[in-house]
């Protein structure tokens, strides 16, 4: 094991929500299979849809840049289109739009919750008083907050919405984990960011946080640490 930091010494903790947060990282993993399984099957595509290609070029990615990541694997190539585009076009951005129709049902119909665990760690640094905020590429980010009851403790939410508004670029880029910085008003020096997926951990590394920690949901732990994470766990409760 690791030696653990303590959390509460740190001037701000940011938290991804997808796979750190919430388990709504295995919603978004059923949603990409279905969506991607029926397309490549629709198309021809080869190989077929794996569980790799989620975590090779759809974890932590915007949704469209995902989408566009993945498509350019299979040496495929479509219009950008626009984020307007009805789910059924067959542009980056219907394709992306067609798998977030499947994670809404999802959502709606199963629900969500936090990890306890984590849980547990957002108490224990309100209790403190350190300032948190979410870090998230979803521009469901806020829909899943509120569906598992804790938009409230989140004063800053930088998400795939703001991240489009301000153009900035997709995790692993450090765009949005150093303008959450700005936003929650810390140093990323002397802050923490707590990731799940490698394109986040290589965010967080690259806009300087002072500890990046690495919570393995699947992804792997010498995965996580090759990329820069300092710490990795497999449940947010060891820091409670």
């Amino acid at each position: 094991m690791d030696e653990l930091p303590d959390l509460t010494t740190f001037d701000g903790v940011l938290f991804d929500l997808d796979g750190v947060l919430t388990p709504t990282a295995e919603v978004h993993m059923h949603a990409w299979a279905t969506m991607f399984t029926e397309l490549f099957t629709a198309w021809g595509i080869e190989p077929v849809y794996t569980e790799r290609d989620y975590f090779e070029y759809l974890d932590g990615k915007k949704r469209y840049d995902g989408v566009a990541s993945l498509l350019r694997s299979r040496d495929v190539e479509v219009p950008w289109g626009d984020p307007s585009d009805d789910p059924t076009a067959d542009t980056v951005c219907g394709i992306g739009n067609r798998k977030n129709a499947v994670f809404e049902a999802v959502l709606r119909a199963e629900g969500i919750a936090p990890y306890p665990g984590s849980l547990a760690l957002v108490q224990k640094l309100q209790d403190a008083a350190v300032p948190i905020a979410v870090v998230s590429s979803s521009k469901n980010a806020r829909e899943v907050l509120t569906a598992a009851g804790i938009i409230d403790r989140f004063p800053v939410i930088m998400d795939g919405v703001v991240a489009e508004h301000e153009g900035l670029a997709s995790k692993p880029a450090p765009d949005v984990f150093a303008r959450a910085a700005v936003m929650l008003g810390v140093d990323p020096a002397r802050s923490a960011a707590v990731e799940d997926a490698h394109s986040g951990v290589q965010s967080a590394v690259a806009a300087g946080y002072g500890l990046v920690v690495g919570v393995d949901r699947g992804v792997g732990a010498e995965t996580l640490r090759a990329v820069g994470a300092h710490v990795v766990v497999d449940d947010l409760a060891v820091f409670v």
